[in-house]
């Protein structure tokens, strides 16, 4: 299997592999209450991460809230000894209290900026992080201070580069004033193509902000592995999600089984016609995955070439708009 390729993301200079590994699946999340794709395995996680820098992945995106804390704990652990062969990205911003603990409230105050870097890096055991993103933002905080506060972190060599995850267009523009973005990361999938409905995707480009998509298997839904709402274990958090529940469900297959048609014939799985088209699209994606066999037919995805009919027939199936069931509860 070849290496993945490097690609520049942003303006900024920050170089990192085509595809990245998302490591939220590697740990539960609300200290092991809901648990994220199944049970966690932390030899296979790790073994995973290493796996990762052989095949050419070196960016891993992680965040304090994942666990919470605990999946940064298991990145540093697996990072030992190679940390300057990775680019690490984490995020900020539910806030936690001095335990650890979830408040269920937003925090992008500048002090807080500043106790959640310190965190970070402790959980790391590292000295500084290559992405640092505000994981959500804090509609009591106004955007310029808090990325005026990260900003600081990059002076003092704590931070390389800074980022911002699910943000309207507006918030983007106002916070790029203040300090150059290199990434903004967002759910983006042909299952879920938002991006395009709201010019969040556009104004990236336009102002030349790097756009990372988490989720681009649409939370494994486009593996084609999941036939039934019952196929999610009790604790899944994805049983909470409109798009995963009953008739929307069935109605989602039936896309998807259409996608699994076309890429059967390419000679490849639904999952890898599927993060093909994101790359693509110019994103760099961040599959998440605690395998190490996902992990390699995830890489292989990036050898595939699709051609602009191919384009079109994905476009044809998987239009904007055409899932069913909101993407989050209450929307």
């Amino acid at each position: 299997m070849s290496s993945i390729k490097q690609v520049v993301l942003g303006r900024q200079g920050l170089h990192v592999s085509a595809e990245g590994l998302g490591t939220m699946g590697m740990t539960g999340m609300a200290g092991g209450q809901m648990s994220v794709y199944g049970a966690a395995d932390e030899t296979e996680s790790i073994a995973t991460i290493h796996r990762a820098l052989e095949l050419g992945v070196t960016m891993l995106d992680t965040a304090d809230i994942y666990g919470p804390l605990v999946n940064e704990q298991l990145v540093g652990k697996a990072i030992v000894g190679r940390r300057t062969q990775y680019t690490i990205a984490t995020k900020f911003g539910y806030e936690l209290d001095d335990a650890g603990t979830m408040t269920n409230g937003l925090n992008g105050r500048p002090e807080y900026v500043r106790k959640a870097i310190e965190r970070s890096l402790r959980n790391l055991g590292t000295d500084y992080v290559d992405l640092y993103y505000l994981h959500r933002l804090d509609p009591s905080t106004p955007i310029e201070e808090t990325v005026g506060a990260m900003s600081r972190l990059v002076e003092e060599g704590k931070v390389r580069y800074l980022g911002l995850s699910e943000v309207p267009a507006d918030v983007l523009r106002r916070a790029h004033a203040v300090h150059p973005l290199t990434a903004l990361e967002t759910e983006y999938s042909l299952f879920d193509r938002r991006a395009e409905e709201d010019d969040i995707l556009h104004t990236a480009r336009e102002l030349g902000i790097g756009f990372v998509a988490y989720s681009p298997l649409g939370r494994g839904f486009l593996t084609g592995e999941l036939a039934s709402p019952d196929d999610f274990a009790a604790d899944d958090f994805r049983r909470f999600f409109p798009r995963y529940q009953g008739e929307n469900f069935y109605k989602n297959l039936e896309l998807v089984q259409r996608l699994q048609t076309l890429a059967g014939a390419k000679g490849v799985t639904s999952a890898q016609l599927a993060l093909a088209w994101v790359l693509a699209q110019g994103v760099v994606p961040i599959p998440g995955t605690r395998r190490r066999k996902n992990l390699e037919a995830n890489v292989a995805a990036a050898d595939i070439s699709l051609t602009a009919a191919e384009l079109a027939e994905l476009d044809a199936i998987l239009p904007v708009g055409s899932v069913a069931g909101a993407a989050y509860p209450g929307m």
